[in-house]
């Protein structure tokens, strides 16, 4: 399984192919909860995501939502760590819901869990914000992982999601390396990037660089700046089509 930006990683583990960061494996008891809003119209799915979060020690599932719109309400009021979010929803769908969301509250991150698999939604919602985006045939520890690693700063895809995201970026690769949008990078901001193509988590990347985690924070800021992005799965996508990032940095 190729190891592209955002942590296919954890979910290669049902395949035995790489192992779960401990960081995203539990909570402590006593640490500050993990809060979550869901937003999907099916009751009964939420439900049963309801029932597998609050096993976790450290979640707690504050609301939910049945619309678009009351999830932007409901977000907007209550300042959530994570929300849940469903694409295909009545009143506002989740991808302009996604959209307000990020523009009123930009620290609150976005799961997109959907049935939809295909180029147009995978790359609307990834573009509006969305840190992360699993379809509804993953497990129910796949979306416990996705929420601890969002929590931590990391972008999540499962494996076929992040195989569509990255052709689409090959296929659409419009500039040689070197021209004038990798000039506005700095070497250390490049290769911070070329790391982040490869999945390393922020914590990777500050150990390999020997750099502080807030540091390396600091570069990704900066360089969802100037790539004018708001995730690090559409920074990546940007390095991909402008040839700052070649195939070389996803191995």
């Amino acid at each position: 399984m190729l190891v592209i930006p955002t942590y296919v990683k954890i979910f290669a583990t049902r395949l035995g192919v790489v192992e779960v960061p401990s960081e995203f494996s539990s909570g402590p008891r006593g640490s500050d909860n993990i809060r979550i809003v869901l937003a999907d119209d099916h009751p009964l799915l939420r439900q049963a995501l309801r029932e597998v979060l609050e096993k976790q020690p450290d979640f707690e599932v504050i609301a939910e939502a049945s619309d678009g719109k009351e999830a932007v309400k409901l977000t907007t009021e209550l300042l959530p760590d994570v929300v849940i979010m469903d694409i295909s929803m009545p009143e506002l769908n989740g991808l302009e819901a996604t959209k307000q969301i990020k523009a009123n509250c930009p620290a609150i991150a976005v799961l997109v869990l959907t049935i939809h698999s295909d180029n147009e939604h995978i790359l609307g919602i990834l573009k509006a914000g969305a840190g992360g985006y699993l379809t509804k045939s993953v497990y129910g520890d796949e979306v416990i992982y996705a929420i601890r690693a969002l929590v931590c700063g990391e972008t999540v895809l499962s494996p076929a999601v992040s195989q569509q995201v990255f052709k689409y970026a090959f296929q659409h690769t419009i500039k040689p390396k070197g021209l004038d949008l990798g000039d506005k990078l700095s070497s250390r901001e490049l290769e911070v990037l070329s790391l982040a193509a490869r999945g390393k988590s922020n914590q990777d990347i500050a150990l390999q660089l020997d750099l502080s985690l807030r540091t390396v924070k600091g570069y990704l800021a900066n360089l969802f700046l100037k790539l004018n992005v708001a995730s690090r799965t559409e920074a990546v996508i940007v390095g991909l089509r402008e040839g700052i990032l070649t195939l070389d940095d996803l191995e």
